[in-house]
């Protein structure tokens, strides 16, 4: 019943169960085991991690476990260690193939035990099936290489700002690693030894190239002022939500960035006052719905700690984000079995590497996208060759 996975990449198979180990062929009766591996993929697996709302197995290990863990913990560490000052890329071998059979039994012996009491001890979450569908897609994109070429940087290479980026995009490991739980609203973030997806700066972001044969950017437009306009009943305008307000909520003449700026500079500061805005956007509704007793509890269940000023924030930026990854596990889920998949997240956008035989999937996925449990969202649709120069596509 219990079991533990010896790696977390598609390509490793490898179980330990009741002290045996496995390769390649899995055994029988898999039942619990502590975390999400990619080869796991489709069976009906539960995961201690995920009861625990991905807390690390050391937070959880109980008093009693806890000499035992620490003493096979840090021989763990200790391997790693070795494989680092080595420069043996992790990414490219599996883990089992690394260190001796023995140690494996013993390490997964003690996860054994920490697996069985976290399920005798923890109760499974609401949002539980949502988190495994989401660690699956992450565990995917983070598994998939970026196809990174920097020689578009070249050019500039004169300029220290340039110099400076070639040399540490050459030491960058080329993989997207996502943390579930690096925020309280449940936006994501990249671990430290990720490639810096989300905070790439802008004039590097040619380096980044699809692997079959165009990239397809999904942006919402207004995410966050279309799901405050959802949560508050109101009607959503079907166009761009900030030309719309430049047109009908303020002076004739105001540009859209004027607008867009202004909108926000009111929104989350409960000091300044608009009736115009106000009529469109009832933000004291939303926040007294979704606010009581010091926390925020979401549609989604997502229940965060908030004073009265930052509840509002909390309300719709969690919110958004949530509704954000449960559209890319739909997205996810068209694309299975085809050459076309998700490259990478940025917070309300998804960015897809498309096959040029696959194209005629795009009108489909969009659809996906864009249909929410907050209603049909507006999408803004980009296409091309490298990550840094997408432009307008129309479908």
């Amino acid at each position: 019943m219990y079991f533990q996975a010896l790696d977390d990449k598609g390509e490793c198979v490898g179980i330990y169960k009741d002290g045996q180990l496995y390769f390649n062929e899995l055994p029988g009766h898999l039942e619990k085991t502590w975390k999400y591996a990619s080869f796991l993929k489709n069976l009906d697996i539960e995961y201690a991690s995920i009861y625990c709302n991905n807390k690390s197995i050391t937070e959880v290990c109980p008093a009693f476990l806890m000499d035992e863990w620490e003493t096979a913990d840090s021989r763990l560490k200790a391997f790693y260690r070795s494989f680092v000052i080595s420069k043996i890329n992790m990414s490219e071998n599996c883990f089992f193939d690394l260190v001796p059979k023995k140690f494996l039994i013993e390490y997964c012996g003690i996860r054994d035990k920490i697996t069985k009491y976290v399920f005798d001890t923890y109760e499974k979450p609401v949002n539980y099936e949502f988190t495994l569908g989401l660690t699956k897609v992450l565990q995917d994109i983070r598994c998939r290489k970026l196809n990174i070429d920097i020689s578009c940087l070249t050019p500039n290479a004169y300029k220290v700002k340039y110099r400076r980026a070639i040399m540490n995009f050459k030491e960058i490991s080329p993989f997207c690693n996502y943390n579930i739980d690096g925020t309280i609203t449940g936006r994501l973030t990249t671990g430290p030894s990720s490639f810096p997806i989300m905070t790439i700066d802008k004039d590097f972001r040619c380096i980044v190239k699809p692997t079959n044969d165009f990239f397809v950017e999904l942006d919402f437009n207004a995410a966050e002022l279309r799901t405050l306009l959802a949560l508050a009943g109101s009607e959503m305008p079907v166009g761009d939500i900030h030309e719309w307000n430049a047109a009908n909520l303020f002076r004739k003449g105001t540009t859209r960035q004027e607008a867009k700026q202004r909108l926000f500079s009111w929104l989350y500061d409960e000091s300044k006052t608009n009736v115009a805005l106000s009529g469109q956007y009832d933000r004291n509704k939303v926040r007294d719905m979704y606010w009581k007793d010091g926390q925020v509890t979401t549609m989604f269940k997502r229940i965060i700690p908030a004073t009265e000023r930052l509840a509002l924030n909390y309300i719709i930026q969690s919110t958004t984000a949530d509704m954000v990854l449960r559209q890319l596990i739909k997205v996810n889920d068209v694309l299975r079995g085809m050459r076309s998949f998700i490259a990478f997240t940025i917070h309300d956008n998804i960015i897809l590497d498309i096959a040029a035989e696959e194209r005629y999937i795009i009108p489909k996925i969009v659809d996906t996208f864009s249909d929410t449990e907050l209603g049909k969202y507006v999408i803004n649709i980009r296409a091309g060759l490298d990550f840094g120069n997408l432009g307008k596509f129309n479908i």
